[in-house]
């Protein structure tokens, strides 16, 4: 069980005024027995300290808290709680190293390069020869859909399950170009069928005409990109510039759900949804969902496995459903909550999510040349 000491208003003591006759002593320390019998001072107080009296409310606010475990949260005060984790998006660019940027850029050239010619490339790649295999199991396109998110999901939770003894085996930055290495072409695969067949299957409601509809589905599409797990921002770790590590982030998206990236994937998919309208976005949403879903049981377990009891401490001031732990107090957003956002990587994320919107007509056609 987790120890708390409380210590208040016992600190600090006052003389009350001298009797008449009395001899007066100037207040001293007392630092040793022997000072009780010494009849002079040996280290003079600064009398600033006796300048006024301690109020009621002064006292109230000292106090010492002292968590043996770290497993408990104070929630008698309004002011936020120190941080145990990481400040998530942080962004110096004084502190950036110019060699691993340029590493980061020859290197994502490499990746793309390589990634066009062994998948992309139906001349070349394997892409259209696995999309081919997987389409052979049904004439579905739903269950096609559902089998190509069951392989990625299947792929990219078990590489990161298996992370710690893959690490100890290859290395972390090896098992991290293994792990890029095999999901970035099932993610690929998987997006580019579903852009493919987006609008086949059964049309279940048609609202793209209806008032609001188009604004409420652009909305929710932007927002849902501002739920992007912060490890997503530090790039040079991606592509293993840097050392990959575990991170314990605990400021920014992660005061209102500790699993952004769950929720930002249930906004897309609704909205998609709710403006297709038809089985095969449906049946690509169920996979989504519940692939992320996994993640939030999967990635709790792995950071209790890496982080112990400090993760507990996150996880006592944070909640899975937005805005939960905020509503019920365990969670004080700083007054200034909104510099946690004004950061490099989110407003990176505001050009590219823009820049995306009025580029899908380009990431249609290129898709459709594929014949995936």
């Amino acid at each position: 069980m987790a120890t708390r000491l409380v210590v208040a208003n016992s600190l600090f003591s006052f003389s009350r005024p001298p009797k008449a006759g009395a001899q007066k002593h100037p207040l001293q320390p007392i630092s040793s027995p022997s000072v009780l019998h010494s009849p002079k001072p040996k280290i003079p107080i600064n009398p600033t300290f006796l300048k006024a009296p301690f109020s009621h409310s002064d006292c109230c606010r000292i106090r010492i808290v002292a968590c043996a475990s770290l497993g408990e949260t104070d929630t008698s005060s309004d002011d936020p709680l120190p941080l145990v984790g990481e400040d998530s998006a942080a962004f110096d660019l004084g502190t950036q190293n110019i060699v691993s940027w340029v590493y980061f850029t020859v290197i994502l050239g490499v990746v793309l390069f390589v990634l066009d010619v062994a998948w992309i490339d139906n001349s070349t790649g394997f892409g259209k020869a696995f999309i081919d295999a997987v389409a052979t199991l049904s004439d579905s396109h739903e269950i096609v859909m559902l089998v190509l998110i069951l392989i990625f999901a299947t792929v990219h939770s078990g590489l990161a399950s298996l992370r710690n003894m893959g690490e100890k085996l290859l290395g972390k930055r090896a098992y991290r170009v293994l792990f890029a290495g095999v999901s970035l072409p099932l993610a690929v695969s998987t997006v580019v069928y579903f852009i493919n067949h987006r609008y086949d299957g059964v049309q279940l409601w048609q609202l793209q005409n209806a008032a609001g509809v188009h604004q409420f589905v652009w909305l929710a599409n932007f927002i849902s990109f501002f739920f992007l797990y912060p490890s997503t921002f530090n790039l040079l770790e991606v592509a293993a510039v840097d050392k990959p590590k575990i991170h314990l982030w605990e400021t920014g998206i992660m005061r209102i759900t500790r699993h952004p990236q769950m929720v930002g994937q249930v906004i897309w998919c609704l909205a998609h949804t709710i403006w297709i309208g038809n089985s095969v976005t449906v049946a690509a949403s169920i996979g989504l969902i519940g692939h992320h879903l996994f993640g939030v049981w999967n990635g709790d377990r792995r950071l209790a496995q890496q982080h112990g009891e400090v993760f507990e401490v996150v996880k006592k001031r944070t909640s899975i459903i937005p805005f939960a732990a905020i509503l019920d107090g365990r969670q004080k957003l700083p007054k200034d909550y909104y510099k946690e956002f004004i950061r490099l990587p989110y407003l990176t994320i505001t050009g590219l999510t823009l820049g995306a919107y009025f580029l899908h007509p380009v990431m249609q056609a290129a898709s459709f040349r594929l014949h995936w």
